[in-house]
């Protein structure tokens, strides 16, 4: 597939989007009405894809694949194993899918890819191969720590020790939480993020998942167990948020099973002929490419507000080359 209409190849032979980076109309200030409805009800825009997707499995998971409240009152092996066994099959099946599709099966060879290259076998990865070390740390460290806060949460609003809403007392905060969600989603994930940063933290924890230089679907959930204890801890927030276990289960779906797509490596993926769809992560490539820019991505502009984004575009190389010689000299 012609992937030249959305970009071009650099020096070094990999693909640059045209487009710079974006975080669309949400926080644009004076506000844009014309531009808000159509990323918000547009596709791709906030509702579609991922954000309904999101928040259907949520729903369906509660409903079919969660055990009811009343038997969560005690820690028992039963209904933790379930939601360890659930969670491992939603991961195996999400991070399987993308990689399959886009490293196995190349079913759009290198087109939208950032980085021309495939990963590489490298002694810097257990097993001496990136893909079974990412799965490694993602399947033994990732998804258990995943399923122990969202463990510890439904055993919570089973106790009353974390605040229940129903649908029935409260339908439009109900409502409402399903929009909220994808702004803790970010929040949290953007200081958890920057806190990794943080030397000791980046030594000791965050530098085993910044190895994937050539990211893939199963680098996004690779990283230390320190690393997991902190980037799932969003989920403690629902201990101080009014809510309902499906919210609680739709933050935790995305922590878990959203780093799959953040890590693709492909701009768009190809839907056959020349038609194609944004899967878009081009900021956070970035930030594996240069480690210091774009720690949060999507709609709310943390990194704007904070001085470390990166659009990708020249003039935005060079003010981050001018920050790193104003702090070495």
């Amino acid at each position: 597939m012609d992937d030249s209409a959305y970009g071009t190849d650099d020096r070094r032979g990999n693909w640059v989007p045209t487009a710079p980076i974006s975080y669309g109309p949400a926080f644009q200030w004076p506000p844009q009405p014309a531009q808000l409805f159509k990323w918000f009800f547009g596709f791709p825009g906030y509702l579609l894809p991922g954000n309904t997707l999101y928040a259907i499995g949520a729903v369906l998971i509660w409903s079919y694949l969660t055990p009811s409240l009343d038997d969560m009152r005690n820690f028992e092996p039963g209904w933790v194993g379930l939601i360890l066994l659930r969670n491992l099959v939603l991961a195996l099946l999400v991070y399987s899918a993308w990689h399959l599709w886009l490293y196995v099966w190349r079913k759009q060879e290198t087109a939208f890819k950032y980085n021309r290259q495939w990963p590489r076998e490298s002694s810097a990865f257990l097993f001496g191969n990136q893909t079974y070390d990412n799965m490694f740390h993602t399947l033994v460290s990732g998804v258990p720590i995943w399923t122990a806060y969202e463990v510890l949460l439904l055993w919570a609003y089973a106790n009353g020790f974390a605040p229940f809403i129903s649908f029935a007392d409260h339908p439009v905060w109900f409502i409402a939480m399903f929009f909220v969600v994808p702004f803790i989603h970010e929040v949290g994930f953007y200081f958890a993020h920057r806190l990794l940063h943080f030397s000791p933290l980046y030594e000791v924890a965050h530098k085993l998942h910044h190895r994937n230089v050539n990211p893939g679907p199963w680098s996004g959930l690779s990283m230390h167990p320190l690393e997991h204890l902190i980037y799932f801890s969003t989920i403690l927030l629902f201990f101080l948020i009014p809510a309902h276990p499906v919210h609680m289960i739709n933050l935790a779906s995305r922590l878990g099973l959203a780093p799959a797509q953040g890590h693709t490596g492909f701009d768009r993926l190809a839907l056959g002929g020349t038609a194609s769809m944004d899967v878009s992560y081009y900021a956070h490539y970035l930030h594996h490419k240069y480690f210091e820019v774009n720690y949060a991505d999507g709609m709310v502009p943390l990194d704007k507000w904070f001085g470390s984004f990166h659009d990708g575009t020249p003039e935005a190389h060079e003010a981050m080359k001018k920050r790193r010689q104003m702090r070495g000299s």
